[in-house]
């Protein structure tokens, strides 16, 4: 008897621990939380001071979009699914950026609007603090 319980606590711990293992990714869960200087946010209207300071800013403005933004060479910013109405935005000098569907999104670097609208899905590019 004592051999079946612990067969069954063990069970339940797996099973726990993969459920919150699950709920700990990023695109599992209602809340996104981006790593140091980002800001990732339900709709709202930025601060106009903010935008001054933002080297890449994407909203989404379709569906959904996968975005990738990292460091190159390093640090993984965000990897997620966005979906309407969320933005991401970064100072950092150098980013990577890859857009899972680009007609989905808007995309402002240094302030300036790029039009991705047109390019193909998993479209790459590079933003470039000024």
């Amino acid at each position: 008897m004592a051999i079946a319980g612990a067969i069954v606590l063990l069970v339940t711990l797996v099973v726990l621990g993969g459920y919150f293992f699950y709920r700990s990714l990023p695109g599992n869960s209602d809340v996104l939380v981006p790593s140091e200087s980002g800001a990732l946010s339900a709709p709202s209207e930025p601060d106009a001071s903010a935008e001054d300071t933002e080297v890449l800013r994407i909203q989404v403005v379709g569906e959904s979009s996968d975005v990738l933004v990292r460091i190159p060479g390093g640090e993984v910013l965000i990897d997620t699914t966005m979906t309407q109405g969320e933005y991401v935005s970064y100072d950092k000098p150098r980013m990577d950026v890859t857009l899972g569907t680009p007609s989905a999104v808007e995309v402002r670097v240094n302030g300036d609007p790029r039009d991705v609208s047109e390019e193909d899905p998993d479209y790459t590019f590079t933003a470039v603090a000024e």
